[in-house]
């Protein structure tokens, strides 16, 4: 099923691995977590026929994405798409009956190690070759299931139970299409989870899923163009190519085009694992200092069960059990200088050159004349207070106890976008270093508002994000406002969990 792996995919293949697990395993690593009884979030393309109650994920997803053509090579030009997966797989635990059956079980204990029944995944990818840049193709890509069973024996050598992997089989068909756009060709590429017949229940929706679903595209004879940042003339192009539970970004070595991973995630254009990262631990969102610590706090018991749970887990408990100090140190990260010098590609010609191929790793920060006083101390600064300082905004002076209502501009993250049209209460106006304002609220309607604001846990907006309103006056209500019941967060999982 796998082909040949094309000069420079290696590294591509390890971003899109993260993108393969993302999710697949959290921390505590155990199955007695709540937070992994409900699991395979990415990337899934549901069974087609499941049942409402079965909550199956759409079974489908597609991206397109734009390559340029040089005019003398459009029919040497082409492109090979690679189909990787999960295939999900039960491993049931059966212990061995007095009259010689099995019976499943949820944990087995064999010679003091505890064995459990959970749910694995086997990596799948299919190589679909060429596809044509002058028209569709159409292909049905089929996984088959299987069973294998592993027999458990004690210090005697005496059979007590067995081990049994379930896979069920798989189908997906895979469409692309090419058409002509502005000068570029447009390449449209689709996947659908073609399984036969209903499905009724959870459990049996994901076993006959496409788990971590994403798409390796290379370019010979032709080059991707970036959708994030297209050059002017493909902006139009690019404006116009359609998405669907599937981003096509470039991929590979920084400046390369050959290469696009359609990843059920957003990323940006040539996306990275950190040198500093010392193997996968399935939470892309968590620092790995701090999972690795948080990892090496565990109890030896709770230990025993990550490592019980799943291989993959027990090699990232053996990996944090078995880090240096200079492990963990590296881990911190690094202090880098945008404006530094560039490491120009190996040795140096000699000392005469040797500033400008030093490692801006190595370099010591920039000093700052502060006049021997602290780098940036309010308490110090007379000049400065947050409690009293005040910004016009749109002619009108807001400080603290004003009212705003919340304005989110194109720069805000998801969640300022959630308070848009709410009104807040100025708890301080602040400057920073830079000369940037930022203005700290707290949301009227926020039931936790004074409890907020006597601790300091704000929400921070430009000047130019928010709307004064008259003092006392919540100003005119935003149609249809959510019910607060509506938000109310959820309570959240205690991370040790």
């Amino acid at each position: 099923m796998t082909g040949t792996t094309p000069v420079g995919l290696d590294h591509v293949r390890e971003v899109a691995d993260a993108v393969l697990y993302e999710g697949y395993l959290l921390y505590p690593y155990r199955a007695s977590a709540h937070k992994n009884r409900s699991r395979w979030q990415f990337g899934v393309l549901g069974p087609p026929s499941a049942t409402p109650a079965s909550f199956a994920e759409e079974p489908d997803m597609a991206m397109e994405c734009l390559l340029a053509v040089p005019a003398d090579a459009p029919r040497t030009a082409e492109v090979t798409v690679r189909l990787r997966f999960l295939q999900h797989q039960v491993r049931e635990v059966r212990r061995r009956t007095e009259d010689g059956g099995h019976v499943a079980v949820g944990e087995l204990t064999v010679a003091g190690v505890a064995v459990l029944s959970w749910d694995e995944a086997v990596e799948r990818e299919i190589d679909l070759g060429a596809v044509p840049l002058n028209g569709a193709s159409d292909q049905l890509c089929t996984v088959a299931g299987g069973e294998e069973t592993e027999p458990l024996t004690d210090a005697d050598g005496v059979t007590v139970g067995a081990v049994v992997r379930r896979r069920e089989p798989l189908v997906a068909r895979v469409r692309t299409r090419t058409r002509e756009d502005d000068g570029f060709l447009r390449l449209s590429v689709s996947v659908g989870n073609e399984h036969a017949g209903t499905v009724a229940g959870k459990d049996a929706a994901i076993r006959v899923s496409l788990i971590g679903t994403h798409l390796l595209l290379q370019a010979r004879g032709a080059r991707f163009v970036s959708l994030r940042e297209p050059p002017d003339a493909a902006a139009p192009a690019a404006a116009r190519c359609a998405q669907h539970r599937c981003w096509p970004v470039l991929a590979g070595a920084k400046g390369s085009t050959d290469t696009v991973l359609g990843a059920p995630i957003i990323l940006y254009d040539h996306p990275e694992i950190a040198e500093q990262s010392a193997g996968a631990l399935f939470d892309s969102t968590e620092i790995d200092e701090i999972l690795t610590l948080r990892v090496m706090t565990m109890t030896e018991r709770e230990k025993a069960e990550a490592r019980a749970t799943d291989p993959r887990a027990r090699e990232i408990i053996d990996r944090c059990d078995a880090m240096t100090p200079g492990d963990l140190q590296r881990l911190h990260g690094l202090l880098r200088d945008p404006h530094g010098p560039v490491t120009a590609p190996g040795p140096a010609a000699g000392p005469d050159t040797a500033e400008l191929t030093a490692d801006a790793r190595n370099a010591a920060p920039a000093a700052f004349d502060t006049g021997g006083a602290p780098w940036w101390d309010p308490a110090a600064d007379a000049a400065v207070s947050p409690g009293s300082d005040s910004v016009m905004v749109d002619g009108v002076r807001v400080a603290k106890g004003s009212l705003v209502r919340v304005r989110p501009t194109r720069r805000a993250d998801a969640q300022d976008l959630f308070f848009a049209g709410q009104v807040a209460r100025v708890t301080a106006v602040l400057a920073d270093v830079d000369g940037g304002v930022h203005v700290a609220l707290v949301l009227v309607d926020d039931p936790a508002a004074d409890l907020h604001d006597w601790y300091g846990r704000y929400f921070y907006f430009a000047p130019e994000e928010l709307e004064p309103l008259p003092a006392g006056d919540p100003g005119p209500p935003i149609p249809d406002p959510p019910s607060p019941e509506f938000r109310k967060e959820n309570p959240s999982c205690d991370s040790s969990d």
